[in-house]
Parts: structure tokens; sequence; C-alpha cells
């Protein structure tokens, strides 16, 4: 097998780029995307990045990615890492690197002592879930998923003290 993770780099923001458009058209979200190549740039290698994203490679070819936060876990008393992002191109598939990507992030979180490694997953979506669930993954029965975006966004925001 020859599979290698590595860090992206600032000249992998327009791959980034590439396979998250991949990523959406796979996910039936292509509308959902308004992110640009800098925007991936800023937020991976800014001044304070607060993202972070790991490449995958087959023979030497990048093919997918984890792109990837901290979070806290205030019952464990912990950071974690959430996955936001999981991708490898079709045609790579089947060859390890979703595995070794998922693994990577685990081992960073157990070298790093963190409490948890979580993501979510679209519900239609059985390849990758019943590929989660191979990897030991627990499908979080029970939570839903709240998000607060666009104008919503700005009319919560309009209702903080000043």
């Amino acid at each position: 097998m020859s599979v290698r993770l590595r860090p992206a780099r600032p000249d992998d923001a327009a791959l980034v780029f590439d396979l998250v458009r991949e990523l959406a058209v796979y996910e039936q979200l292509s509308h959902a995307v308004d992110a640009t190549p800098e925007m991936i740039a800023a937020a991976l290698f800014g001044p304070a990045p607060r993202a972070f994203c790991d490449i995958g490679e087959w023979r030497g070819e990048p093919v997918g990615f984890a792109l990837w936060f901290y979070n806290f876990s205030t019952f464990r008393g912990r950071h974690g890492i959430y996955l936001e992002d999981l991708y490898v191109r079709p045609a790579a598939r089947g060859h390890g690197v979703g595995k070794a990507l998922l693994a990577g992030l685990a081992k960073r979180c157990v070298a790093e002592n963190l409490a948890r490694l979580e993501w979510s997953v679209l519900d239609w979506n059985e390849p990758s879930i019943a590929f989660y669930k191979l990897q030991g993954a627990e499908l979080m029965d029970g939570w839903t998923t709240c998000r607060v975006t666009d104008q919503a966004l700005w009319r919560l925001a309009d209702q903080a003290p000043a």
C-alpha cells in the first residue's frame, strides 16, 4: 500500500478547494459552496489558523483530505477533534486513503490526550456510514445537528446585549 499522509501546505489551498467542491458535488450541495481558494488559504494558513487539513496521497498523488479543528467537551473536560470534511476521490477509494486519514486523526487524539474524534454524516450516505461503522464509529442516535446561518444568524446576533 502506498498511502501517505501529510499536513496541507499553503500551496495546497487550490487543491483543498477543488476537493471541497468535489465533496459538495457528491453530497448534492454544490449550491452551498461560497468559499474561494483564497478563503481556504486564509483559514488554513493565515497568522492564527483555527482549522487544519491533512492530505492523503495514493501513489504519490494527492487524492483526498481531512479538514478538522479542535472542539471542547465540557463533560470530559478536554479538547477533541471535529472532522469537518473527509473526502477521497472516487478513483482512489478502496486503497485505504480514507481509513489512513481517519486513523491519522485518531493517532493525533491519542498523542494529544484528546477526549474524542467526532463528525457528522448525511443520513442518506450509506457507503460512508458503513465505512465509518467499520472503523468503530458509533452513530449518535438522538442527537440532531443545529445550525444558524445567513439571515437567521444576523437576526440572532441583533438580539445580543450591547
